[in-house]
């Protein structure tokens, strides 16, 4: 019997979107408690660049013998399901894939994943969408997490990086959890910040009681922190040490289907953004890695198999 194969979009020796090639492989059965999903749509992430640029390889994260996959996010429904999980085939669901050293990822015609890292995506919002979701929206509510409840007395949170896609969720989720909201960006992006219903900065300041660093700025983001505040990073590998008492964390995704689930419910009720910039086809992965390289793209650029 012929085995079912399938494109994956792969970096052997990583340097850049140049480097990005297709590989033909075949296609696993689903294991216990493991859905295989034909992807419809996967958005490019920023850490997707750095995996095809080598970043995480030179850091020792990554140690492929072949290929590296890249792509985290995904949507697209169930082809086939591994014994123990109760999703039927052909349900529409999104997720994102969990750590850097892999030989497969979400930018190819299917995945194989466990059932508990996806979440069923609601009727009203599309696949395109729904793929730029899990990555960015589940960093931003396990960041909120590690924010917590903002103290009755000092409540005034600085979210950098308020017009990205891991900020822009933040500054939503926070004010669930009592904080006052100032999102910082660029000056053309106020419209769409104070959209989220948050107030508008263009410049760090001082003295903020927290700061959500969403938009990875670093040393300068913990300055504008006041003494015995919270600083929330979002780069692992650079984690800041912490000075005049503020409590330093930073966040690392992690899958989570129940969460996800919570949160694409918010995005079909119109309360977090879902925003495409543009769709490319899977077959164009370095292409568009380029263009996402280039910066000034508001949302996400979806890859379509």
């Amino acid at each position: 019997m012929h085995q079912k194969t399938s494109r994956r979009a792969v970096v052997r020796a990583p340097s850049g979107p140049q480097s990005i090639e297709t590989v033909d492989l075949p296609v696993a059965e689903p294991g216990p408690e493991e859905i295989l999903v034909r992807i419809a749509a996967a958005a490019i992430n920023p850490v997707d660049l750095g995996v095809a640029a080598g970043v995480f390889h030179r850091l020792g994260m990554i140690h492929q013998p072949h290929w590296t996959g890249l792509g985290w996010d995904f949507a697209g429904a169930v082809e086939a399901a591994g014994p123990g999980v109760e999703l039927p085939v052909g349900t529409p669901v999104a997720g994102f894939l969990d750590g850097f050293d892999r030989d497969h990822g979400s930018h190819a015609e299917h995945l194989l994943v466990p059932a508990a890292n996806a979440a069923v995506v609601p009727d009203g919002v599309d696949l395109v969408e729904a793929a730029t979701v899990p990555l960015n929206a589940t960093a931003a509510a396990q960041l909120v997490d590690l924010l917590g409840d903002a103290p009755s007395e000092a409540r005034r949170l600085l979210v950098t990086g308020a017009a990205g896609a891991v900020g822009a969720h933040v500054a939503v989720l926070a004010q669930d959890r009592g904080w006052q909201v100032t999102g910082l960006a660029r000056a053309a992006d106020e419209p769409f910040v104070r959209g989220l219903g948050v107030d508008f900065a263009t410049d760090l300041g001082q003295g903020w009681e927290a700061v959500a660093d969403a938009g990875a700025l670093q040393e300068p983001a913990l300055k504008a922190v006041r003494d015995g505040g919270r600083f929330v990073g979002v780069q692992p590998a650079a984690r800041l040490s912490e000075e005049r008492g503020i409590t330093v964390e930073v966040i690392f995704a992690r899958p989570d289907g129940p969460l996800l689930a919570r949160l694409l419910a918010r995005v079909a009720a119109g309360e977090l953004p879902a925003r495409v910039h543009a769709v490319a086809p899977l077959d164009d992965a370095a292409d568009a890695y380029q263009a996402m390289a280039k910066g000034g793209v508001r949302g996400r650029i979806v890859l379509v198999p």
